[in-house]
C-alpha cells in the first residue's frame, strides 16, 4: 500500500519546525529517519496531512556529554550513536544493545529518538532508556520540558508527547563507576524486533532488570537480593508482566525467556561490576 497524500516541509531550524507544528497541530507529524513512521503511513496505520522533516537539522544532529548524561539529538542516527567515540566506556548498555537494532542499512537512517517516539514495546532503545532511568527532552512553541523515561512511554506505541511538541533529545546516564551492564534478546531473526529483550545493571549490591516485548512498555524491576533468591524474583517478575499470546510467541514462552535469559544477563552484569 501507499500513504494518503500529504504535504512535506523541511524547516531550516528547530524554531521553524516548532512554528509549523503549532500551525498544523494534530495534522502534522515529525519525521527524521522515517524507518518507523513511513511503514505505518504506507500501511495506513497512521496518517498525516503534513510531514515536518527534521532529519537534516544540524542543531539536532550531535551527541554530547552534559551533566552526567550522554545527550543524543533528535536527528542522530542509530549508526552514529553506535560509532560514537568511547561509547562502550561512556554507556556500555547502549554499546551492547545497538547492534541488535534492525540492520546496518536501517541503522544508517533510523534515529535514536525516532525509536523512542515510536515506543514499540519490543524496541531495544526505549528499553535501554527505561533501564538506565534516562530522560526525554520535549519542546514546543511555548517552552521546554523534560520527562523521565517512566513518565514518557505510557503504553504500547503511546507516549506523553503533547500536541505541538517534538522530541529534541534523549538523555542516557553515563556509566557509573564499578557498575556492570549486560544486554541480550531473543528474536526470530537477527535484526527483527525482539520477542523478549533484557537489559541488566548491577551496581552497589543492587540488581536492576529491564524487560521489553512482554508488557505494553518496558518493565523494570530493581532489588537487592541474597544468593538463592534470584529464581524466585525472576519468576515473580515474569508473572507480574502478564503478557499475551501473539503470532510471534506465547505469553508462556516469553515468561520462560525472562526466567532463563534474565538470569544470564544479571549474572553477566554482576561479573562486570566491581
Amino acid at each position: 500500500m501507499k500513504p494518503s497524500n500529504f504535504d512535506y516541509c523541511r524547516p531550516d531550524s528547530v524554531d521553524e519546525a516548532l512554528s509549523l507544528l503549532s500551525e498544523y497541530g494534530d495534522d502534522a507529524r515529525i519525521i527524521a529517519g522515517g524507518q518507523s513512521l513511513m511503514a505505518m503511513l504506507n500501511l495506513r496505520l497512521a496518517a498525516a496531512d503534513v510531514l515536518i522533516d527534521i532529519g537534516r537539522l544540524q542543531e539536532l544532529s550531535e551527541c554530547r556529554q552534559v551533566g552526567g548524561y550522554l545527550e543524543v539529538g533528535a536527528a542522530v542516527t542509530q549508526a552514529k550513536l553506535l560509532n560514537y567515540p568511547g561509547l562502550a566506556e561512556i554507556q556500555p548498555l547502549l554499546a551492547k544493545a545497538l547492534p541488535n537494532v534492525g540492520h546496518f542499512q536501517t541503522r544508517n537512517r533510523g534515529t535514536v529518538c525516532g525509536s523512542i517516539a515510536h515506543a514499540d514495546p519490543s524496541s531495544e532503545i526505549p528499553l535501554c532508556l527505561a533501564a538506565l532511568e534516562g530522560e526525554v527532552v520535549l519542546r514546543s512553541a511555548s517552552g521546554t520540558r523534560t520527562l523521565s523515561a517512566a513518565d514518557f512511554q505510557t503504553g504500547m506505541l503511546a507516549t506523553a508527547i503533547a500536541p505541538g511538541e517534538m522530541i529534541t533529545a534523549a538523555r542516557f546516564p553515563v556509566a557509573e563507576q564499578g557498575a556492570g551492564y549486560a544486554f541480550a534478546e531473543v528474536a526470530r531473526r537477527r535484526g527483527d524486533f525482539a520477542i523478549v529483550g533484557l537489559a541488566a545493571i548491577a551496581r552497589n549490591g543492587t540488581l536492576r532488570l529491564g524487560a521489553g516485548g512482554v508488557a505494553g512498555k518496558p518493565a523494570i524491576l530493581e532489588w537487592q537480593i541474597e544468593a538463592g533468591q534470584l529464581d524466585d524474583a525472576l519468576n515473580g517478575f515474569a508473572w507480574e508482566m502478564e503478557g499475551e499470546d501473539d503470532i510471534h510467541a506465547t505469553a508462556k514462552y516469553r515468561r520462560q525467556i525472562v526466567r532463563q535469559l534474565g538470569r544470564k544477563v544479571l549474572e553477566e552484569a554482576k561479573s562486570c561490576s566491581s
